[in-house]
This record gives C-alpha cells, sequence and structure tokens, in this order.
C-alpha cells in the first residue's frame, strides 16, 4: 500500500528560525530520494509566506516509510528543528482513481 503523506511546518517568526528550518529541511531531500522504496520526495517553501514549508513525499509501503524515520538524516531533522518551529501538521492523503 502506498503512503503519501504532506507535512507542513511554520517556522518561527524570526529570520534565524526561518533560515534554520530550510537548511534542515533541503538537508533531507537528496537522501531521502536515494532511499529504497521512495516514490517522490520534495520540499517547498510558499513563496507567498517565507515562514511556511511543506514537505511532500510519497513511499512504496509502510516498511519504505520505517527505513526513512530510522535513516541517520531523519534523525539529524527531528532531534534539530523544533527550537525552530512554530507549528507543524501532517496531512494523510488518499490517491483516488
Amino acid at each position: 500500500m502506498t503512503i503519501t503523506k504532506r507535512v507542513t511546518f511554520i517556522a518561527k517568526d524570526d529570520e534565524t528560525s526561518i533560515a534554520k528550518m530550510k537548511e534542515l529541511l533541503t538537508a533531507m531531500v537528496k537522501p531521502s530520494k536515494a532511499e529504497k522504496g521512495v516514490i517522490f520526495y520534495e520540499i517547498f517553501q510558499y513563496e507567498n509566506n517565507p515562514r511556511k514549508f511543506m514537505a511532500y513525499e510519497s513511499w512504496e509501503s509502510e516498511e519504505a516509510l520505517d527505513g526513512h524515520k530510522a535513516s541517520e538524516h531523519y534523525a539529524v531533522y527531528k532531534s534539530s528543528y523544533e527550537p525552530y518551529c512554530e507549528h507543524k501538521y501532517t496531512d494523510e492523503l488518499e490517491v483516488l482513481g
């Protein structure tokens, strides 16, 4: 079963937090795209609201997503983002059709 998520991050309202969130999230892209079972993985920053970021990711299976969550780059992100993030939420998406 394919797993698709949209994760939204709102950085704290200061330049340092915005820059650190951008740095941490950008560092996730290349290694995540190289993982086994990844279908799609991109991070976006909203042009009209630079505090807002969105990760859009799709995985072949729950096992692939678990592998992602066990990766070194995920551990770095997970242990580092909270001081710079005001709010984070995840939407599980279902492909129709």
